[in-house]
């Protein structure tokens, strides 16, 4: 299974969906689908309400591995269940998408022009159950907003160094280092980013595979040498805030970057659309998504 995802990953057409909103944007994302936080009283109340939302998404015959290759998880997602499956199983066996999860804890303090990740604690612990679950691969987060190329090493440091733990777990890392969209500097902050990632991928050993999660790139076509990089297996891009229509429409421009978008894939939905409704609006969704990607 692990290989025919793996070749899935990098050679199929599609795109990444991100489902993997955690404890501190979940209700930003309960908000947009059109459920207020008077809807629920503690977290588990608003934790059971964003997996009826995702079990929604998910089920939907909109949600299909003919336009989508695979789709990153919350940890509590992971740890659900659909129809009497865990979610990864379900993903992998009734829909044919490959499951991957979100394993960092959120963003430290900006320091610098960046947010490093903070620490992920009980790393090992949360590999082995990604395993039991029959998970792909991983996704990790931080942020770069100036143009500093000591913290920018930084970022990118720290993204490979727990990278290469979850590979020694047998998980592919999703690499994310952010570019922020409103930085004066976005487009020098992407040139310093661009030669320290190719400098770790230079360094990786021929069996140490990486994806890279990226802003899509001022310059068009910046970010061709990761695409073709031989240790690789996908460049995705992350909608950054863009709407689903400016952001399809920037990674146009830019040849073999495919989408692993979250706010511009569910933007359209709401929880009081009939079923007939809310199916028509992600397909809309996932189609424009998809074609943006091939």
């Amino acid at each position: 299974m692990k290989q025919n995802q793996f070749e899935k990953i990098k050679n199929g057409k599609g795109f990444i969906a991100a489902l993997d909103q955690s404890g501190g944007s979940t209700p930003k994302a309960l908000a947009a689908y059109g459920i207020t936080d008077e809807a629920f009283s503690n977290e588990d109340e608003m934790f059971d309400l964003v997996h009826e939302m995702r079990t929604r998404i998910i089920t939907s015959p909109a949600f299909d591995s003919n336009h989508i290759l695979g789709a990153i998880l919350f940890e509590q997602t992971m740890d659900r269940q659909i129809e009497g499956m865990y979610t990864g199983d379900y993903l992998a066996e009734k829909k044919g998408i490959v499951p991957f999860l979100k394993v960092d804890k959120g963003l430290a303090e900006e320091k610098d022009g960046v947010q490093l990740m903070k620490p992920i604690t009980n790393l090992d612990k949360t590999l082995t159950r990604a395993n039991e679950r029959h998970i792909f691969g991983t996704k990790m987060r931080s942020v770069i907003k100036e143009a500093n190329p000591e913290s920018i090493k930084a970022v990118v440091d720290q993204q490979f160094e727990i990278g290469k733990q979850i590979i020694a777990a047998g998980l592919v890392p999703i690499i994310e280092p952010e570019v922020d969209i409103n930085s004066p500097e976005k487009e020098k902050c992407e040139e310093i980013l661009k030669a320290e990632i190719l400098r770790h991928l230079d360094n990786l050993n021929n069996d140490e595979y990486v994806m890279l999660k990226l802003t899509i790139p001022t310059k068009k076509n910046l970010y061709k040498e990761l695409i073709h990089h031989s240790m690789v297996v996908r460049v995705v891009a992350l909608s950054g805030g863009y709407s689903t229509d400016v952001a399809n429409e920037k990674l146009k421009t830019n040849d073999g970057l495919i989408a692993s978008f979250s706010r511009a894939l569910s933007q359209d939905l709401n929880v009081n659309q009939t079923n007939e409704t809310f199916n028509a609006t992600l397909e809309k969704a996932v189609k424009s998504i998809y074609e943006a990607s091939v």
